[in-house]
């Protein structure tokens, strides 16, 4: 069965950085599209980023275009999110999530497949 793993998250201060990555098994990875989403308490569940199959193409959210990096390695079967000038408002669980599809989507509902999560903490 497909499997994800995430790992990488930790506490960080304020403006520091983390680069997470989603070892993927049980799968002909190059085949998903793959997604980062996250979750801080009390709030739902939401996209961060996405990434095309051959890894040409990225999609972000608007809190973090310009600071997160999303990236694939379909020979490694991975893929990562490096996260940069992070901010408080960053803190949460953040999940990595794969589909077989052609095109990134940004709603969790259509991701069959999810990782556990890693916890990520920006303290001020």
């Amino acid at each position: 069965q497909v499997q994800l793993v995430e790992s990488g998250g930790g506490l960080v201060q304020a403006g520091g950085s983390l680069a997470l990555s989603c070892a993927a098994s049980g799968l002909t990875f190059s085949l998903y599209v793959m997604g980062w989403f996250r979750q801080a308490p009390g709030k739902e569940r939401e996209f961060v980023a996405g990434i095309t199959r051959s890894g040409r193409t990225t999609y972000y959210a608007d809190s973090v275009k310009g600071r997160f990096t999303i990236s694939r390695d379909n020979a490694k079967n991975t893929v990562y999110l490096q996260m940069n000038s992070l901010k408080p408002e960053d803190t949460a669980i953040y999940y990595c999530a794969a589909d077989v599809r052609t095109l990134v989507t940004t709603n969790q509902y259509e991701y069959d497949n999810w990782g556990q999560g890693t916890q990520v903490t920006v303290s001020s």
